[in-house]
């Protein structure tokens, strides 16, 4: 990974090469980058391990719904749209594209703020999930696991940029295909195969007692498992490390390989680790309805019953997977401070070698607060990595998606609208953290568990995409604002794009 930082390092001279790869790579590069950059540590350890224990097989319903929703219909539908857009602004990072969408600053400086505060609990949730296997295989305390792992993604990104990490991706990604595989089957295989692990399942009695639930189709609780699948699939759509993949494609052909490429990665990937998650409750002893040593414990613990050889593919595994993540969230934060926040405020023009001088600098100092709050959280034995992921989802997507998603398609989104679903995406998050997750409060609403981060984060998602378009119907456009829209949607007329 160090020596594809170093190939790439003179391959990196402008702002553009290193933020997106100069606008040229091709569809396996950016897929794999995609699906990365989408499944991490939190997938298999945190996620796969919590709703396998909730919901039992039927959590691959997130998996699906992962695969169908998050990147097949996402490429389907922003793919194109996004990388002519993107390039006709001349827009390298999602706030820089709401600036000129909407012809606001005020817009872009919002949006760069929520990117950087809300990306950070995302990092450290990916971190949670690697110490936890470090410290099953090999007794190394998380702490060293959480630094060397910055360390070494620091390298190769403050190196190389955009090219390095959608390489180190593609490798990355051919990792965990493969471990994927060998360990469902491996797990399987320790309970007498599928069938027999299903029956075993099957006995297992649910909160009310009955049993049968944990091995059924749609689970002891489908309606909660639905909020599961809305925030991990729809939020794709809306966050700024996944959108920009789009930015970053060489063209339509690339796009339309791209879609079928991302799609069977996250079928194996994604369906693979909630598959896998599902069977949780044969490995682990349950203890007043909890598993013995937390969700985040359940993965680690079946990994352990693997032969050496395939828990040392699941340590690459997951290592791979956590580090291309990594990679594209520092990446995408250090170019968002510095276009977004730093470039305008500097007095004197900044020239690009001064950009990439400060966005390195904000690579390193993005990892430093990172591994901070990761080594705080994980000595807090409460911390569940499902929860700092939908935080951060949740705030991102509930507040980016819909004026992203309706900018792209319609001329008549309003800046007011946009604002809009900025404050009610971080504001539902932040509320509903306040009262639930610090305070501790409890309640449901039609079987919906309203405690829950997940919930929270998918309501704030389909809020925003029935706020923007009521606010742009009440705000109306200036004439200045509807001849920049005009010329802005140009762009889709142009062929030559």
């Amino acid at each position: 990974m160090i020596g594809i930082g170093v190939y790439y390092r003179r391959k990196s001279a402008s702002v553009n090469d290193f933020v997106l790869g100069g606008r040229g790579l091709g569809a396996w590069f950016t897929a794999f980058a995609y699906g990365t950059s989408y499944f991490s540590a939190v997938i298999f350890v945190g996620y796969a391990g919590k709703f396998g224990w909730n919901y039992g097989v039927a959590s691959t319903w997130v998996g699906i719904g992962n695969a169908v929703i998050g990147s097949w219909l996402a490429w389907k539908v922003l793919g194109r749209r996004t990388r002519i857009m993107s390039k006709h602004l001349e827009a390298k990072t999602m706030p820089e594209y709401f600036e000129k969408r909407y012809n606001s600053k005020p817009l872009k400086i919002v949006s760069a703020l929520i990117v950087f505060v809300f990306l950070i609990p995302y990092t450290a949730s990916v971190y949670n999930g690697l110490s936890r296997l470090f410290e099953k295989g090999f007794g190394i305390p998380y702490k060293y696991c959480i630094i060397g792992m910055a360390v070494f993604t620091a390298v190769y990104v403050i190196m190389g940029g955009y090219k390095a990490t959608a390489l180190n991706d593609f490798i990355q990604g051919i990792v965990m295909l493969v471990g994927i595989a060998a360990v469902v089957l491996a797990v399987l295989g320790e309970n007498g195969g599928l069938g027999n692990s299903l029956d075993l399942l099957g006995d297992i009695p649910d909160a009310s007692g009955e049993k049968g639930a944990y091995s059924s189709l749609f689970g002891p609780d489908p309606i909660n498992l639905a909020g599961v699948v809305i925030l991990t699939s729809l939020g794709t759509w809306g966050l700024p490390q996944m959108v920009q993949k789009f930015y970053a494609i060489k063209d339509d052909k690339a796009i339309k390989t791209g879609t079928i490429v991302s799609t069977f990665f996250a079928v194996v990937v994604a369906g693979g680790c909630y598959f896998l998650g599902g069977f949780g409750r044969l490995f682990v002893k349950s203890a007043d309805g909890l598993p013995e040593g937390g969700f985040d414990g359940i993965v680690p613990t079946m990994m352990e019953k693997l032969p050496s050889l395939l828990f040392g593919l699941v340590i690459v595994l997951v290592l791979s997977a956590s580090m291309s993540t990594l990679s594209s969230l520092v990446l995408t934060s250090s170019s968002t401070l510095t276009i977004d926040l730093i470039k305008p405020i500097m007095k004197e023009k900044m020239d690009e070698k001064k950009q990439l001088i400060t966005m390195r600098i904000f690579i390193a100092v993005f990892l430093i607060i990172s591994v901070v709050l990761a080594i705080i959280t994980l000595e807090n034995p409460q911390t569940v990595i499902s929860t700092l992921m939908s935080i951060s989802w949740g705030a991102l997507a509930g507040a980016f998606l819909a004026p992203f998603m309706y900018g792209l398609f319609w001329k008549g989104v309003t800046k007011a609208a946009c604002m809009a679903s900025f404050i009610a995406g971080v504001g539902i998050t932040v509320i509903h953290m306040a009262y639930y997750t610090l305070a501790g409060h409890t309640g449901t609403l039609w079987g919906i568990n309203l405690a829950s981060p997940i919930n929270a984060g998918a309501f704030a998602m389909l809020f925003g995409l029935v706020l923007v378009p009521i606010v742009s119907l009440i705000t109306r456009q200036s004439d200045a604002d509807k001849a920049h829209a005009e010329k802005v949607f140009e762009c889709y007329n142009d062929s030559e794009i």
